[in-house]
């Protein structure tokens, strides 16, 4: 038997492997997983990049894994304008919704704003804290 090891690294062509094998294994009951980045970045005037949305669409859903405006650009209406830009590129690619998951302290009222629901809670994580999950039909 292979030993069961444990590690923070990985070798070039893991990820690969793990995902093909699970995408092999799962073809029969969902078809084949076909993700598809969705990445929209905030410039600066020197155009480097300080913020923006990063998310993957697979199974008919957008995922947003990550979304973040800067402290000097809150309050201006970006991060809508970047989930309105993401929504309308869900729709294009022919999604059904988007999920996303925030800490409690976090943007958790500002998804509600954009129309998304609590389905989900995982609590003290981090410690004393909630990860929400959120969700959007586009239906």
């Amino acid at each position: 038997m292979t030993a069961i090891l444990a590690s923070d690294t990985a070798e070039c062509g893991v990820f690969e492997a793990i995902f093909t094998a699970l995408d092999g294994a799962s073809q029969d009951v969902v078809g084949p997983a076909k993700p598809c980045l969705l990445v929209i970045p905030i410039r600066n005037e020197y155009a480097t990049v300080v913020g923006g949305l990063w998310g993957v669409t697979l199974f008919g859903w957008l995922q947003v894994q990550m979304l973040f405006v800067p402290q000097t650009m809150r309050g201006q209406g970006l991060g809508s304008a970047l989930m309105a830009a993401a929504e309308t590129e869900a729709r294009v690619r022919g999604c059904v919704g988007i999920y996303v998951d925030a800490l409690s302290f976090q943007a958790t009222p500002f998804y509600e704003k954009l129309g998304f629901s609590i389905f989900g809670t995982l609590h003290d994580c981090p410690p004393g804290h909630q990860r929400v999950f959120l969700q959007k039909p586009l239906t």
